[in-house]
């Protein structure tokens, strides 16, 4: 099965067929919203709000741990993101999609980013935080339909939910970041120690504020706007890939737990063993 986890201004995907909404229980708590199960193009989606069917919750609120939960819980091996982001390059300019394929995390630690801890120790590789076959699946159908998009980006996931300073968007230049956004992480993370495939489509709606010109510099009207403007093309993009994506046993990201846990399974609780076959499956 495939997730879609929709961020600013994708709340809902008009194109599911036989939509039907799942209440999940999670050990962490509810996710940000029910999932919505449905088929997209033949295939088996579920579909989750990140921000809560309204928009609700901050960055910094977002129960991540639930939401990768709930998603692998009901059988979701690959997940394609979309998330609005600020540019940190020129030549990546608003209305442009973007794939990251790696992460630079400047949150503040308020937000939990593993489901190890309280006794089960595991420590997964982050090398490759990303699933390159989906990413690069996204790029393929992108170009087929003459869309803009760039790949292999970095993207820099700061705290929010305030607008960054201007000499913090030049900071995030200067350390290798192409992208800025506040919600691929622990996302992708989480995605990763679970087991699944991630992959982001990447909305560019602004330059943050680097630039000298204060008239680019990000607003969130501006965010909003773009995103909208791009909203029918990023659905028929979702719409194609899930279509064509296929589910491989053989990627990294499906062995990612593989030598990772350091707690003995016979020092488990019940509750975290239950845990690791989950993540594991």
């Amino acid at each position: 099965m495939i997730g879609i986890i929709g961020g600013t201004g994708l709340y809902a995907m008009s194109e599911l067929r036989s939509p039907q909404a799942v209440e999940v229980t999670t050990p962490f708590g509810p996710p940000s919203a029910p999932l919505i199960r449905g088929t997209l193009h033949g295939r088996d989606v579920a579909f989750l709000a990140r921000h809560g069917l309204s928009h609700q919750l901050l960055p910094g609120e977002i129960n991540f741990r639930a939401n990768i939960w709930a998603l692998k819980s009901i059988g979701v091996r690959t997940v394609i993101a979309v998330s609005a982001v600020g540019s940190l390059r020129e030549e990546i300019r608003p209305g442009d999609l973007a794939v990251p394929s790696q992460y630079l995390d400047f949150t503040k630690g308020r937000r939990i980013g593993s489901f190890f801890g309280n006794g089960l120790v595991g420590h997964v590789s982050t090398a490759e935080p990303t699933c390159r076959a989906t990413a690069a699946l996204i790029a393929h159908v992108a170009r087929a339909a003459a869309v803009t998009l760039h790949e292999n980006k970095a993207y820099a996931c700061i705290e929010g939910p305030r607008l960054g300073t201007r000499a913090e968007s030049l900071f995030l230049r200067g350390a290798g970041a192409d992208l800025v956004g506040m919600t691929n992480v622990p996302e992708a993370f989480l995605a990763l120690e679970a087991q699944i495939g991630y992959a982001t489509i990447a909305v560019v709606t602004d330059y943050d504020c680097w630039l000298e010109d204060p008239t680019q510099h990000v607003s969130v009207d501006q965010v909003l706007e773009q995103f909208r403007g791009n909203l029918g093309r990023v659905q028929r993009l979702l719409a194609d890939v899930v279509g064509q994506c296929r589910e491989d046993e053989s990627r990294p990201c499906r062995h990612a737990l593989r030598g990772a846990i350091v707690t003995a399974r016979e020092l488990m609780t019940a509750e975290q063993r239950a845990l690791i076959e989950l993540l594991q499956r």
